[in-house]
């Protein structure tokens, strides 16, 4: 419980940093100095004084109060001075921000040991004491505005005379700690990625450990800074803050411990009855509405708004939750969540998802303990009312029907749609749902995750194309495995059949029943292994249709990534890119962050991390933009060596790859026709039409298919593909 100490008058303003924390030939306020900068300040003369005195103002020393060469008494009324006060310019004007007009100056106020910048209005402020205010600040009705000698601004480093005890620990991914990760200013998900795998690698955690400590300065002593033209008001406790230009905050309860990114290109705006605290606010985000941060991280272009409840948990960039209970996550970039009655807990989500409302992923019901996890890769999206059990793992684009999911679940079929069917007491999973039956919103799912990137600054450069080399891997296992329960479900009533058959033998079957005899996949049910930890069937609806969809996609990722490269390099063929991209097909991608990077490229990443190669944040920050430029050529091997797997062969032929040019033209315009038709079946359900007086009504409220903006804009990209393919066609 917090004590009551009874000090010296004098505490306040001297002995904020201990002696022995001091440099030689350094006084307590050699770090506000680094801070600040230089201040051309004067002291105040006699008649300015008396001003002050007579505007009912008053002072420990008057001599420790200094001013800029403009100055007007006038403008400082009823407050009190304590330590060393420079006050930047000062003259009569006024600040403004959404319509509040506030006089420059200072008023009601009680000031110790600050730096304030040009005309800056700082009103009703019971207490401000060791900051350095920024130039036109606006601050109004605030309770305690403060900083503490170790203040660390929501990062995870030490300072000076303090143990590991008093690091600041995000436990994400797990409630029990076991994949915690020590936040930095900067930090972005890829890095907490970093920290919450490889936790046996301890020489590498080590590493981690040490760079986020030089990350940080261990000083004691630095004072709380709030930038450039920020506006503060009605908000009751402001302590340790590190605050950039152009943020907003009104009626918070409580910010402390933190950093907030926000630029005048970026602002951050922090509005009533929010609580942050323990944590790091990127560029351009927003915190509203009653939302509760602790222990965080937001990146950038993020926004928590009504109510949400965020603990312990990092969000990506350009994502949003509104409501809900957010606890023990590591979230990547693109993710959605709306709704109030939402709960995610001890998650790796990998973006690009999408939580609906009383969604319950990460329930322990069936556990004796709190170490379960949930991973997603991207594209998840549990419906409505769905409730899942830790431990559990989901492939890619991953749609889950609403359902209280009994048992555990580990489903490796990347785009599929999972249903709990409780009348037939079975699991059932359709591959390639979103391909097949919804198309609109598989391919809507790339460009508007691309359109949402609100971000100015990119620090990290992300995969948002539903079809990429991670997603296109596990396609390539998803097929092998419905080839190898295909041939399951044929031998089950033969066994002797059965024997003697080598993994590639039982796929060879698969594959012949499912492409040239797919009448067999419809009797008996083809069913899955080792998806759910039940007694229960798993059975594959459609697999057929499925493993066909998966064909398709390979085809056209293959395709629309080389006719990509061939466009964008005027000089290169058919038959110098079959020279230049041979070589095997880099099967391991790993998802950092959003970055789709090669496995073992995270591995030598790693490699050089523990060897000191890469010694900073700054340099592992470098490294990611450096896979980054390699991505494309990385791509385009990966989609030739994915056409070579299709045709069967090494050395593709010209009239194979003019037929792989007719056939991605076909794909294109059956992805555009799909997109219309999915979209169109708003515009003929009788359901959707009800409520309206006529369709004329329907139509001018939502625009029917033919004239939906994204509609038209698959429509064109169709027609700018097929011109594409001819100019690479006639190439040779």
């Amino acid at each position: 419980m917090p004590t009551i100490s009874l000090l010296s008058a004098d505490s306040m303003s001297i002995g904020f940093i201990a002696p022995e924390f001091i440099p030689e030939d350094r006084d307590e306020f050699y770090l506000r100095d680094e801070q600040a900068g230089a201040i051309e300040v004067r002291a105040l003369r006699s008649d300015e004084i008396d001003r002050l005195v007579h505007n009912h103002n008053r002072a420990e020393s008057w001599e420790t109060v200094l001013v800029s060469a403009v100055f007007n008494p006038d403008c400082i009324r009823d407050s009190y001075f304590k330590g060393l006060v420079r006050i930047g310019a000062l003259s009569r004007a006024m600040l403004e921000t959404d319509g509040l007009r506030l006089p420059t100056g200072i008023s009601n106020s009680r000031i110790v040991n600050c730096d304030i910048g040009d005309e800056a209005a700082i009103h009703d402020v019971r207490l401000a004491a060791h900051c350095i205010i920024g130039d036109r600040v606006l601050l109004w009705d605030i309770g305690e505005l403060r900083t503490t000698p170790c203040a660390k601004f929501g990062c995870g480093h030490v300072k000076q005379g303090e143990t590991g005890k008093n690091r600041l620990r995000l436990k994400l991914m797990n409630e029990t700690g076991g994949r915690e990760a020590l936040p930095f200013d900067g930090m972005i998900p890829a890095d907490a990625s970093l920290f919450a795998n490889y936790r046996d690698d301890i020489a590498f955690q080590k590493k981690l450990a040490e760079m986020t400590q030089h990350a940080g300065d261990p000083r004691r002593g630095l004072y709380s800074m709030i930038g450039t033209e920020c506006a503060v008001r009605h908000t009751r406790f402001l302590v340790d803050v590190k605050i950039g230009p152009s943020c907003s905050i009104t009626g918070a309860d409580r910010v402390s411990n933190v950093t907030i990114e926000s630029t005048a290109e970026e602002p951050v705006t922090i509005g009533e009855g929010t609580m942050v605290e323990n944590g790091i606010v990127g560029r351009g985000c927003s915190i509203l509405h009653g939302s509760r941060a602790a222990n965080f991280i937001l990146c950038d272009n993020s926004r928590l708004d009504y109510g949400t409840r965020f603990v312990h948990s990092i969000l990506g960039e350009n994502s949003t939750i509104a409501g809900g209970e957010i606890q023990h996550d590591l979230i990547f970039a693109g993710h959605e969540q709306h709704h109030s009655s939402s709960f995610l807990i001890a998650a790796n989500i990998m973006g690009q998802s999408n939580g609906a409302a009383g969604t319950i992923i990460g329930s322990n019901h069936n556990s004796r303990s709190v170490d379960g996890e949930i991973r997603a890769n991207r594209g998840f999206w549990p419906g409505l009312c769905v409730s899942l059990k830790h431990s559990s793992r989901f492939a890619s684009f991953t749609l889950l029907a609403k359902s209280d999911y009994p048992a555990e679940l580990d489903l490796p079929l990347p785009f599929s749609l999972v249903s709990n069917n409780t009348a037939a007491n079975r699991l059932e999973i359709m591959p390639a749902y979103w391909w097949r039956h919804n198309m609109y919103a598989l391919v809507r799912n790339s460009l508007k995750f691309t359109d949402r990137d609100g971000r100015k600054v990119k620090s990290q450069h992300l995969e948002f194309d539903f079809l990429a080399p991670d997603t296109v891997e596990e396609i390539i296992k998803a097929r092998r495995l419905l080839e190898h329960w295909t041939a399951q479900a044929a031998l089950r009533g033969n066994p002797k059949a059965a024997e003697g058959r080598s993994d590639d033998g039982m796929r060879i079957l698969g594959r012949d029943i499912l492409t040239k005899h797919p009448s067999h996949t419809k009797a008996p049910e083809i069913h899955a292994e080792k998806v759910e930890k039940s007694h229960r069937p798993t059975v594959i609806i459609g697999a057929e249709a499925g493993y066909r969809a998966y064909e398709e996609m390979l085809q056209y990722y293959a395709m629309r990534t080389l006719i990509d490269c061939l466009t964008a390099n005027p000089g290169l063929t058919f038959s110098s890119m079959a020279t230049g991209f041979t070589g095997n097909r880099i099967k391991q991608w790993t998802n950092l962050g959003g970055q789709i990077v090669p496995t073992e490229a995270v591995d030598k990443l790693r490699r050089d991390i523990t060897t000191g190669t890469l010694d900073s944040w700054q340099t592992v920050h470098d490294r990611y933009d450096s896979l980054w430029q390699a991505y494309p050529l990385e791509k385009q091997r990966h989609a030739w060596a994915t056409l070579c797997e299709l045709l069967g062969t090494e050395n593709p032929t010209k009239d194979q790859w003019n037929m792989a040019l007719g056939k991605v033209e076909e794909i294109q315009k059956f992805i555009f026709t799909e997109v219309y038709r999915t979209r169109k079946k708003d515009d003929d359900d009788p359901f959707r039409q009800a409520t309206y007086g006529n369709i004329e009504e329907m139509q001018v409220i939502i625009p029917k298919a033919e004239e939906n903006e994204f509609v038209l804009k698959i429509r064109k990209e169709t027609e700018e593909f097929g011109k594409r393919v001819e100019g690479v066609r006639r190439r040779g």
